[in-house]
């Protein structure tokens, strides 16, 4: 076990990365700093401080990261159109860098030399997690207590908690059952009865979005102003990204908007089933479509989305910091400089749909050349034959050839 003098440990405050840190206490015997992030999860963060205190933890860091977390990992990301395997918006994936990135500040800060986290040995976020911090500060030791302890289950959790007097705040009878992780893009349900592919989860597990059924019965439609690719103002209203994701949530979850049932490959190698709640991400990925189908080339647009599975693997897998990723960045924030202008949406019980979408200033749509009235010469139809004739050469040989070879 190598000597370890001082270690950031990414701290929630709940069982888990509380047992953690009484066991980098005992184990290592070194000083722990705890770091607890605020990326619009929706918690009290200070009974993480307060614990923290309790367990003899004299540096603590609980930072709010909600605009750094939109403005520079959500807004690039939705520039892509990223979604994994044609469905997920990334929600847990996209919020992982930003804490590896803060986790290895503080250790610089603080002069310690390792970090650790409460990610479990089957997921992906041990591999999120690890990969920004190596990235970031090479030679950095990354504590991985699951990977390490004997400690397999709840029930042995919480028999170490109550040796040690640690603190545990026991869920109310009824309370939720499943393994939970928010931030301001998403929240997600895994575990119990989501286990089973074949079950339909219960209507009591949705938190932030209304059932579709129970939605508002009249149709809600909302502007969006767009600048160079990322949302600016809703409804005419300048607003910062944190503040553009809030509204955005509230508007999608009220119209039952962004619920997603999926079964996923994770990069370890298994099949995983998991629920998410992502309104305001599942508006903007419709949005960003829409006003990027009127003022980006066609080629430019078909390229994106030949990178889009690329990068949005990349981000899953905990690439973000990876020098291919940011180098398919710099490709879609280059596309992103003509992508200014409005779209206007309906909201309607888990529906989003484009109602309009305008550019004064960059759109490529004519109107002159796309009517289906006289367009007074702006277009010749002719040309079309010679250019169907050239396109078709290659078909045209191929079938004479077959022809000749029957004969």
């Amino acid at each position: 076990m190598p000597k370890i003098k001082k270690v950031v440990l990414a701290y929630s405050g709940g069982l888990d990365t509380s047992v953690i840190l009484k066991w980098l206490q005992d184990t290592y015997q070194c000083e722990v700093v705890t770091f607890t992030a605020d990326i619009g999860q929706g918690e009290e963060l200070e009974p993480a401080r307060r614990k923290a205190k309790k367990l003899g933890v004299k540096e603590i860091f609980i930072d709010d990261l909600r605009e750094e977390f939109v403005r520079d990992f959500v807004f690039p990301m939705f520039r892509a159109n990223a979604i994994y395997e044609g469905e997920y918006l990334l929600g847990t994936s996209i919020a992982r860098p930003l804490i590896a990135k803060r986790q290895i500040e503080i250790a610089r800060k603080t002069r310690a030399d390792a970090v650790s986290h409460g990610a479990t040995g089957k997921g992906n976020d041990q591999v999120r997690f690890e990969l920004g911090s190596y990235a970031l500060e090479p030679n950095i030791h990354v504590i991985a207590p699951w990977r390490e302890w004997n400690l397999t289950s709840r029930e042995k959790l919480l028999k170490y908690a109550a040796k040690h007097r640690i603190p545990v705040e026991m869920k109310k009878k009824g309370g939720s059952p499943y393994s939970m992780d928010a931030n301001l893009l998403h929240i997600s349900y895994e575990g119990r009865i989501l286990e089973d592919p074949a079950r339909e989860p219960e209507e009591s597990m949705w938190r932030w979005t209304a059932s579709p059924e129970k939605a508002p019965n009249r149709a809600e439609y909302i502007d969006l102003e767009y600048h160079r690719g990322d949302i600016v103002a809703i409804n005419g209203k300048k607003l910062t990204p944190a503040k553009v994701l809030e509204t955005l949530n509230k508007l999608g979850g009220k119209h039952g908007i962004g619920r997603l049932d999926l079964v996923e490959n994770r990069y370890v190698g298994m099949k995983s089933r998991g629920c998410y709640e992502t309104p305001g991400g599942a508006i903007m990925l419709k949005a960003h479509r829409a006003i990027e189908s009127i003022t980006l080339d066609r080629e430019v647009a078909h390229l994106k989305d030949d990178l889009m599975p690329r990068y949005a693997s990349l981000i899953y897998n905990g690439y973000w910091w990876s020098p291919e990723r940011k180098l398919m960045q710099t490709i879609v924030d280059a596309s992103q400089a003509n992508v200014n202008g409005w779209v206007r949406l309906k909201l309607y019980k888990g529906n989003v749909i484009v109602a309009g979408r305008d550019s004064k200033t960059d759109s490529l749509f004519d109107p002159a050349i796309a009517t289906f009235e006289d367009d007074k010469g702006a277009y010749d139809q002719m040309d079309a034959a010679g250019f169907i004739r050239l396109n078709a050469l290659r078909m045209r040989i191929a079938a004479n050839l077959r022809k000749k070879r029957k004969g």
